[in-house]
């Protein structure tokens, strides 16, 4: 599996390059704004896309519903330092496939990402 990092803290980025290294899954690249992350997706054609929520520019909602556009078949796991409840139903709205608190990534990435690589993706009639 071909994973986009999208987030502007390059520490986070890393970290998250460290969690996924001992999946087999690989890191395809990185993206520090929703800009960038529209483009990289574009180039590379990820399978996931772990998308900030806040990043300079293109905030991750806006480059979400680009990305859902222009690339239909991938996953898009948001991640924010915000309250992932209150952001989910924004999140579904926006065509995004789960929302996760970067407090618990090391806790809950591997077992979201396993989660929305299995499932179908969520159809407008179902949110």
């Amino acid at each position: 599996m071909r994973i986009l990092i999208a987030d502007d803290n390059d520490a986070v980025c890393r970290g998250v390059a460290r969690l996924l290294s001992e999946t087999g899954w690989t890191v395809c690249g990185e993206a520090r704004d929703g800009a960038e992350a529209l483009q990289k997706a574009r180039e590379l054609l990820p399978d996931v896309i772990l998308l900030d929520f806040s990043m300079p520019g293109m905030n991750g909602l806006e480059a979400l519903r680009l990305l859902r556009q222009e690339l239909p078949e991938a996953k898009i796991l948001v991640i924010s330092q915000h309250d992932p409840i209150h952001l989910l139903p924004g999140v579904v709205e926006a065509g995004g496939d789960a929302c996760l608190d970067k407090s618990r990534l090391s806790l809950d990435l591997l077992a979201s990402i396993k989660s929305i690589e299995v499932r179908p993706a969520l159809s407008r009639e179902t949110c």
